[in-house]
Parts: C-alpha cells; structure tokens; sequence
C-alpha cells in the first residue's frame, strides 16, 4: 500500500485527487491552510489510512514538520502531487510586495521545499513519484495573471532539472499542465474572460478535473516507469 502526499486537497482539483488515490487504497496524507469538511468527512471514513495537517505551505519548517509527521503516521511517502496553489488576478502595475511573495512562495517554493523534504527518503530507497500541477498558462500566458504564470514556467523548469537530478534513483519527477478547469480558481475569472477562453478551445469547454485525474494517476503507477522530465498538457487543445 503505497503512501502519497497531496498538497492543496482540501479544495477544488485537489480534493479530486485525493479522492482518487482514497479509492483506489492508497494511505494519502495532505495539507492546506484550511481543515474544510470534506477533510473531516475523510478523516472520519479512512482514520487508518488518510492524514491531515492544517499549516502555511509557505513556512519551511511546518514543511519539514508535515513530511516527518507523514512518514510516522503513515510510513515512507512513494508519491508526491504538488497541488497547492493561488493565482491573483490583477495587472502586475497593481500588485503589491505581499501578493506577488504569497504566490510566488505557494506555487514554486512550497513544490521545491516539500519535494526536497520528500526526495530525501526516495533517494535511499531508489524509487519515488514527484507530479506537479502546473498550468497551460505557464507556456501560453494570460493578461492579468503574470505572477502566477511565471511561478508555473518556473515549476516547469524545475520539473526538468529535478527529473534529472534524481532520475539515476528511478524518481520520476513529471508536471501535468491543466489548462482552465471548473474549479474555484476559474471562479475568480469573470464571464467575459471564461467565453474568450471557450472559444479559444478547440474542444469548445472548460476542462473537468476528472480529465486530469487519469493522466496524475498514470504518472503514480508503475506503467510510467520510462517517463520522466515531461510537462503534459491536458487543455482541449488551448496551446495548439
């Protein structure tokens, strides 16, 4: 029974996760700012076999914390899925000193602090899954959201390097690169901005988080051996 931690699973996207790898008996730990009641639901059905810690993924020791409390509870984590992130909309001319350094700091250094953390014990036992969520927006950009599409090209980046650092130990380290989902970070979007995005789609939708559920589960199984360094785009066809 194979241990993941999934960042960010208390909300949108990640809760599908989650609920992915509870069905199919995975032990799953995560983390968030916030204990939601999906995560009290989950820590009531699988007392056994889910953990969860509320903390700041952008403290660097609560990271460290998290992992050494994962591995007592649960045991040495196989698989990691660096969900968690935030995007503000606004102009960068606009944003402030706090705004860019909360997404910064979530989105890029959270993933590079816990995949160290993580990595750690991977490398002495020669296997390891590390899967970011990236974002299409990373390649293709969007007005308005340009921190947060830097902290993605940045993940993407980082992915690459990662994969080669670790790939001599059989750790596979692959980002998946959604493109806009219907989830609360697409809420943020207003209607305008979501039917330039529809039309722009040759697939004509937003995508569903069950269209990248299948793709982060193929990445954590022993089918994806030979994959390593990728970005996989999952967006209807948005970047062609």
């Amino acid at each position: 029974m194979k241990v993941v931690v999934v960042s960010g699973g208390s909300r949108g996207l990640g809760v599908k996760i989650v609920e992915s790898f509870l069905e199919r008996d995975y032990r799953v730990a995560s983390c968030s700012r916030l204990r939601t009641k999906q995560i009290v639901d989950w820590e009531q059905a699988f007392p056994e076999r889910f953990y969860y810690q509320e903390m700041d993924l952008t403290d660097n020791a609560a990271c460290k914390r998290f992992v050494r409390n994962v591995e007592r509870t649960l045991g040495d984590i196989d698989i990691l899925v660096n969900n968690a992130g935030m995007a503000n909309s606004s102009l960068l001319a606009l944003e402030s000193d706090e705004s860019i350094d909360q997404v910064v700091d979530l989105n890029l250094k959270g993933a590079i602090i816990l995949s160290r953390e993580v990595s750690r014990s991977m490398l002495l036992r020669h296997w390891g899954r590390i899967i970011h969520i990236s974002s299409i927006t990373g390649q293709i950009g969007f007005r308005g959201l340009s921190v947060y599409c830097a902290s993605k090209a940045g993940l993407d980046g980082f992915t690459r390097a990662l994969a080669r650092e670790l790939g001599a130990r059989k750790i596979t380290v692959n980002a998946v690169a959604p493109g806009y989902l219907t989830t609360e970070m697409t809420g943020e979007l207003n209607q305008e901005q979501i039917l330039q995005i529809v039309r722009r789609t040759p697939l004509g939708r937003l995508g569903e988080p069950e269209d990248v559920i299948g793709l982060i589960q193929f990445l954590a199984s022993e089918q994806a051996d030979f994959i390593t360094g990728q970005v996989l785009v999952v967006d209807g066809g948005l970047g062609c």
